[in-house]
């Protein structure tokens, strides 16, 4: 798969050692692990080769695969979320930790916490004390990837469509290309979404990177609000 490329890709991912399944696109899957989320659409991840996104061992098997072939591979920790480091696991004060929650009462053993901006998880409390660890849960975790490239998106508008989609979770842009100019004609609200602001930069590199465009216009359109006359 050449760097670059923006794929869709099905995959389970499993702890190889005890081949519990952790995530999943596909909802067969879940199903057959009782993990079924009914509140969630299930689909093929949207991602770009190269792009460093995923864990080292993930992107570099990628890099090699076919598309609608099946995969199935290890990864050792210190390719995926690395070794269980000691250093992160601190003691802090019971005080401190119940000042950086919003409700003292939903923490239990195993709860995650953030504690001056750093995620971790309660590992202990008592006796005015309380022990976190701030490894990544998957740390010094083998995993297991099975997985298939079900599709390569080619096509340049799909492209941007697929592009705006990972950026922002919306597909319902306007696209219009002029050359290598291109215009997108914004939801209306999109313009009271606080984070595009600050998505639309980094979304102008990657739309040259990865599709060739010159010139990015955003368009908004506010259409006038309806006043339903009284009966």
């Amino acid at each position: 798969m050449d760097e670059g490329n923006i794929v869709h890709v099905d995959y389970d991912l499993y702890n190889a050692s005890t081949d519990q399944l952790i995530e999943t696109t596909r909802e067969h899957t879940a199903k057959e692990h009782d993990l079924e989320d009914e509140n969630r659409t299930y689909s093929p991840m949207i991602t770009i080769v190269g792009d460093g996104r995923l864990i080292p061992g993930f992107e570099a098997h990628l890099a090699e695969a076919e598309a609608e072939k099946d995969y199935d591979f290890e990864i050792e920790p210190e390719q995926a979320y690395g070794e269980r480091d000691q250093n992160k696991i601190e003691t802090i004060s019971q005080n401190v930790l119940l000042r950086s929650v919003r409700d003292p009462n939903t923490l239990g053993i195993g709860s995650p916490v953030e504690i001056a901006g750093r995620n971790g998880i309660l590992q202990f409390m008592s006796a005015g004390r309380a022990r976190i660890d701030y490894n990544h849960p998957l740390a010094g975790v083998t995993l297991r990837y099975s997985y298939k490239i079900v599709k390569v998106v080619e096509e340049r508008e799909e492209k941007v469509q697929t592009l705006m989609k990972m950026n922002t979770g919306r597909e319902d842009f306007e696209i219009e290309f002029d050359g290598d100019d291109l215009t997108m004609t914004l939801p209306e609200e999109m313009a009271y979404d606080q984070n595009w602001s600050f998505t639309k930069f980094s979304l102008v590199t990657t739309l040259r990177e990865h599709v060739g465009v010159g010139k990015v216009i955003f368009r908004e359109v506010h259409e006038p609000r309806q006043i339903e006359e009284e009966e």
